[in-house]
């Protein structure tokens, strides 16, 4: 992999009342590459939870000779899209501690955990586009403790930073709005103006009192700016947006506005809310998403399905009773079967030599590998697509028992830019088998 971050030919050398030219310099060479027509990279995280019934799940064979597994037979005809990868062990304990890790890699402690995978390419290729990220989901947040920890913290698995989680816009209408709605009109930048001269005043006074705080209210109002800065930050791109660096080489279908309010059915809001990321992709306006299958402690009723009766949580504590496993495994296969449509959609848009889903990487998966017991070894995980030709697919990669799944998180953020020695400080190492 290069180790060089390419530039802009129009860089310039700055400094106080001064800037100068660069020369002509080899690592302006990929982005020339780039404006001329090369496919930007995205990545997206699906997060689902409540664990899998190990039997079920577990793939035979390794290497490209594999092969899969009753939940993961939706994805037959992907297979040579798609690397399962197993032997990765997360950290943390329960629901909400599963939940928080799966992008961090980092166990949340005292109300503090680490900066998500999403987060961390944001702040790195967010620039490129008219929005950073989009955290997308199905289910509202639930309140309580879990294990000692907050409920609500599973309802994200995006973190801005150790102590600012992002929560996922559920809503499709309101999704469909932040993405593609008019943030140029003159309209829009007076609203924009407005808010970013009340934001000033927000922050002097916020600054003036951090000064006269206690260290635990300090810390309280770290958070707070932390929050107003990014609202701070989405103002000054909407009056003074990026560049356009890639126009799509196929004309987007634009799906109507959806309706207002949350669809009833479970299969047609998580299909809007992946079809919005399709195309939120395919548009350019971002190349980072998560999406939140449900929520991290999900009781979600799934007897719309065939011989399902218990909801997703209670079923996932199964005691390996026949009936529970079989509906337990029902709902996982449900699960796989909505992760290959987005797949097939991304897939089935062409782009340059090849389509989306080929420059893009998405990563499946659940925070722990079986909900009985909050098992955290062996996690469930699939990896699509190949990320512009950084990744290989089309294999069972089983990684040394014990790897921790922060290396798959270290690997991910290599091909995609984040230059750095290890993931939040737990890394290992890389999934070298995922490179090309």
């Amino acid at each position: 992999m290069s180790r060089f971050r390419p530039i802009s030919r129009r860089t310039l050398l700055r400094g106080i009342g001064a800037s100068l030219a660069l020369p002509s310099l080899d690592m302006m060479s990929a982005s020339a590459a780039g404006s001329a027509g090369i496919a930007p990279k995205r990545i997206c995280c699906v997060f689902q939870p409540n664990g899998v019934f190990p039997g079920a799940w577990d793939v035979t064979g390794a290497g490209s000779d594999f092969a899969l597994s009753p939940i993961l037979s939706p994805l037959s005809g992907l297979k040579s899209d798609i690397n399962v990868i197993s032997g990765l062990d997360n950290l943390g304990i329960g629901h909400v501690q599963l939940t928080g890790s799966f992008l961090t890699g980092i166990q949340i402690k005292a109300k503090r955990n680490g900066v998500s995978l999403d987060q961390q390419i944001a702040r790195i290729n967010g620039g490129k586009t008219p929005l950073p990220s989009i955290e997308l989901g199905t289910e509202p947040p639930r309140q309580g403790l879990a294990s000692g920890e907050p409920i609500a913290y599973a309802n994200t698995v995006s973190w801005s930073s150790e102590t600012t989680r992002i929560s996922p816009e559920i809503n499709p209408q309101v999704a469909f709005d932040r993405l593609f709605r008019n943030h140029s009109g003159p309209e829009a930048l007076r609203t924009a103006e407005n808010r970013r001269s009340v934001l000033d005043l927000v922050l002097d006074d916020a600054k003036a009192l951090r000064r006269r705080a206690g260290k635990m209210d300090q810390e309280k109002l770290d958070e707070y700016l932390e929050s107003v800065r990014a609202v701070e930050k989405r103002l000054e791109r909407t009056i003074n947006p990026p560049e356009p660096e890639w126009t799509p080489t196929t004309e987007p279908e634009m799906m109507n506005r959806p309706a207002a309010g949350l669809p009833r059915n479970k299969s047609e809001h998580l299909k809007i809310m992946m079809d919005l990321m399709v195309l939120a992709f395919w548009t350019d306006t971002t190349r980072v998403g998560t999406l939140m299958t449900a929520h991290g402690f999900s009781r979600q009723n799934f007897s719309f399905l065939d011989g399902v009766s218990s909801d997703h949580h209670g079923m996932s504590h199964h005691k390996n009773k026949a009936e529970l496993v079989s509906e337990y495994t029902r709902v996982s296969t449900w699960y796989i079967e909505q992760f290959a449509y987005l797949l097939e959609r991304m897939k089935s848009i062409p782009e340059g030599d090849g389509n989306i889903l080929e420059n893009s990487v998405v990563m499946y998966g659940s925070g722990m590998k079986d909900g009985n017991g909050h098992v955290k070894n062996n996690l469930p995980i699939v990896v699509a697509g190949q990320g512009g030709g950084v990744f290989r697919t089309g294999q069972h990669i089983a990684c040394k028992k014990g790897t921790p799944h922060s290396n798959l998180l270290h690997s991910l953020a290599l091909g995609m830019g984040v230059e750095q020695e290890t993931f939040n400080g737990v890394s290992t190492g890389v999934v070298d088998e995922l490179f090309v």
